[in-house]
């Protein structure tokens, strides 16, 4: 009995710890929170218009090209595979940094790092794949905890080499270089998962459903009599040839559709993903510019700049306001869209000090304020959606909603930032930013004092009062 309790620890100890490891390489990016001055600077010696207008862009439209082939090859493959392309494209994102010259290199990086980009979907579910499900809640929190060390460590460091030792951007480069390379080494070490989520799972669908053609799955397999038609059957149920089949491929759809269906079927839970999408958008376009802001009020060329330390401070405050989710004792059911309206509100605020102020350190605070914000509203977010879902449809609502924001921040780059459009310079780029956040504020509030009017002092009931519980565990599976 002792020897099966240690077989079942260790079977999921192993793999949680060793992707805890790569997940911590992997973020352990010293040199990112440095990148807009390194290119503008005289090692690439890029116009910070060419960097703004056309270079940043190309990662925004390979991502979107990138995201659905790569969510279903994550599943085909089985994770392993995507999480070690992942580790090679940090490697190769860092080679090109710091040794190949010019802007069709620079180009080059940005389509790799989409690769990088792209592939966290598997970074993000490999654990549910090889470890029992009672055992979900730790390794989550676990994996998901390196994570956030490895960037806050690394963007610590970065400050501290660059400030007190005074360390050249490019050896900051070559470090964060020997850092993602370990991360790619480790990656090796990951076992290899023995099922997927909608591949191997339509292989046992197909005999209690039919498929989207109307024909019923075969309860048996056909099996040859002689020997090579044993080892035909055997690749057909294990090998890549039975993947590949017309009618897995057919089921795993079927099934990717019903998933969609059970996600998409409640107001409420479409609401909360249209928050998702519209917000995270517009997150990610401040997150990819705020370099290019803090450069342009004060240009890195003839100061002192703090992007590390400010990056590794809005980790922690970020962190912070998203786990006091879990002890704020609100029916977020109720008050939960009016919360999003008013601190998308804030954020608003934030938004419009960094584009209207001519002090770096109130740009630095607005910053704060506005990631703070998100982090607390997403959690809040993820696990309403999350409580509202079975755990098979989660990976797929979250990609999802991954992708829709994926499209409007495209939209949101091509229109704003890229030279083939308007191509705004970076302070009316965050007027922009200000006002679309101000849109999503306005119609959040509508709708959360529509839904507070409706439910007034409704008493909790238990099973919220369950969710509420869980959320530290939804806040560690979204970061």
């Amino acid at each position: 009995m002792g020897s099966c309790v240690t077989l079942r620890s260790s079977s999921w100890v192993y793999p949680t710890a060793v992707l805890s490891l790569y997940g911590f390489f992997a973020n352990c990016r010293v040199a990112e929170p440095f990148l807009t001055p390194y290119l503008i600077g005289p090692y690439k010696n890029i116009s910070e218009e060419v960097v703004t207008n056309y270079l940043f862009p190309i990662w925004t439209y390979s991502y979107l090209a990138l995201l659905f082939p790569v969510f279903l090859l994550t599943d085909f493959l089985r994770h392993k595979p995507l999480i070690m392309v992942q580790g090679l494209s940090l490697v190769n994102n860092y080679v090109l940094l710091s040794f190949a010259p010019g802007l069709p290199a620079m180009i080059l990086l940005q389509v790799n790092y989409a690769v990088v980009t792209a592939t966290e979907v598997a970074y993000f579910s490999y654990i549910y794949s090889v470890i029992p499900v009672e055992n979900y809640q730790r390794a989550t929190g676990y994996v998901r905890s390196a994570m956030l060390a490895g960037y806050t460590f690394g963007a610590s460091l970065g400050q501290v080499l660059v400030s007190l030792a005074g360390i050249d951007y490019f050896y900051i480069n070559t470090i964060t270089l020997g850092i993602v390379s370990m991360a790619f080494l480790i990656s090796f070490w990951l076992p290899m998962p023995q099922r997927s989520l909608f591949f191997k799972a339509a292989e046992g669908v197909q005999s209690q459903h039919k498929s989207p053609l109307g024909v019923d799955g075969p309860e048996e397999p056909v099996v040859e009599k002689d020997e090579a038609g044993s080892e035909k059957e055997k690749m057909g149920h294990n090998g890549s040839a039975g993947w590949c089949s017309r009618e897995n491929v057919a089921t795993a759809g079927y099934l990717l559709w019903q998933n969609f269906r059970e996600s998409y079927s409640s107001r409420t839970l479409v609401c909360w993903s249209l928050w998702w999408a519209l917000a995270t958008a517009g997150y990610v376009q401040v997150f990819n510019y705020i370099q290019l802001m803090w450069n342009h009020i004060e240009p890195s060329a003839t100061s002192s700049i703090y992007n590390g330390a400010v990056e590794a401070a809005c980790s922690l405050v970020g962190a912070a306001a998203a786990f006091s989710v879990g002890h704020i004792k609100v029916t977020w059911a109720v008050w939960g869209e009016l919360a999003l309206g008013m601190f998308s509100a804030i954020a608003t605020g934030a938004v419009f000090l960094m584009a209207l102020t001519s002090s770096i350190w109130a740009c630095y605070a607005g910053y704060v304020i506005f990631k703070a914000c998100y982090m607390f509203l997403i959690t809040i977010t993820t696990f309403q959606i999350a409580s509202n879902l079975s755990r098979e449809c989660y990976a797929l609502t979250f990609g999802f909603n991954t992708f829709v924001a994926l499209l409007l921040q495209t939209i949101l780059t091509f229109v704003v930032v890229d030279e083939a459009a308007l191509g705004l310079d970076i302070v009316t780029q965050f007027l922009v930013y200000g006002s679309y956040y101000g849109i999503i504020s306005v119609l959040f509030l509508i709708r959360g004092t529509s839904t507070a009017c409706k439910n007034p002092r409704k008493p909790v009931p238990v099973e919220t009062m369950e969710q509420e519980a869980s959320v530290e565990v939804i806040f560690a599976e979204r970061f």
